[in-house]
């Protein structure tokens, strides 16, 4: 079962027999960490060694489960298959949704929980874009492209420019002068700042005693996701009996597409 993305929307056919009630409220079970050791923590902490960086994205998803409430929220957990390295090391878990609220996050290791703990866990929420890449260049050395007709020919200048600031408009140091308004088709800059991120990412500093095959699993709460229901009633020839029939649509716009996995509706209130 798919949800598409942003403003999308995904219809499941619910029967429901004509004296069906809705159980009035949900409880949403969290579960609690299962001997893992969380600091959420914006720092790092001096002269810890890593064996190294790993990353993982929706090819490693083995399953999801989506239960989205009337309340505008939704419980997300998120199975992946991974093959981690012994010791201490950071994992960047890609590709989760963009309104996860990050308070709510829990990691674990569905086979061997004990041996892999969470010693650090980041939100990285500043996402790659034009003006935050310009912004994070401030300081730094940028090409700037512009083109110029001569002889009736266009051509293309490249001119080196330092960003000495980006508040309301660049301010560029080129040779000796101090430039402003400067007129440029296009920037170019030699690489993506290692803070900017193409999507949403979980960064997680782990602790791993246990397999390197693991499967882990990252449950969390996650707003813009909502949904309603339409209700059909199809009364028989003889006025006895009726088909209630019932529409759930589920509106996506957390900023990202769950493309397999299951999506039970939480209802509340009763239909009578």
């Amino acid at each position: 079962m798919k949800i598409p993305g942003s403003k999308a929307t995904t219809r499941l056919l619910w029967m429901i027999s004509a004296a069906a009630i809705l159980t009035a409220g949900a409880a949403i079970l969290y579960p609690a960490a299962r001997g893992n050791k969380v600091y959420a923590s914006q720092e790092k902490e001096a002269g810890r060694t890593a064996a190294g960086d790993q990353s993982t994205s929706l090819n490693d998803q083995t399953d999801l489960n989506v239960t989205v409430y009337n309340s505008n929220i939704a419980l997300v957990r998120d199975v992946r298959q991974l093959m981690l390295p012994s010791g201490t090391f950071r994992l960047k878990f890609m590709d989760i949704a963009a309104t996860v609220n990050p308070a709510t996050v829990h990691f674990r290791s569905l086979n061997d929980p004990e041996k892999l703990g969470v010693i650090e866990q980041n939100y990285e929420y500043d996402l790659l874009e034009p003006a935050k890449l310009l912004h994070k260049y401030v300081g730094k050395e940028v090409t700037l492209v512009r083109s110029y007709q001569d002889n009736n020919t266009t051509k293309r200048e490249e001119i080196k420019a330092t960003l000495l600031s980006d508040n309301n408009g660049p301010v560029w140091k080129i040779g000796n002068d101090i430039v402003t308004g400067m007129f440029a088709e296009s920037y170019r800059f030699p690489e993506v700042p290692a803070n900017l991120y193409e999507r949403p990412t979980l960064l997680m500093s782990l602790e791993n005693s246990g397999a390197k095959k693991q499967q882990v699993e990252a449950s969390y709460l996650a707003s813009n996701l909502s949904w309603n229901a339409d209700y059909v009633l199809t009364v028989a020839r003889d006025d006895k009996n009726a088909d209630l029939d019932g529409w759930v649509t589920v509106v996506n716009n957390s900023g990202t597409a769950f493309h397999k996995g299951r999506c039970p509706a939480v209802p509340a209130g009763k239909l009578q």
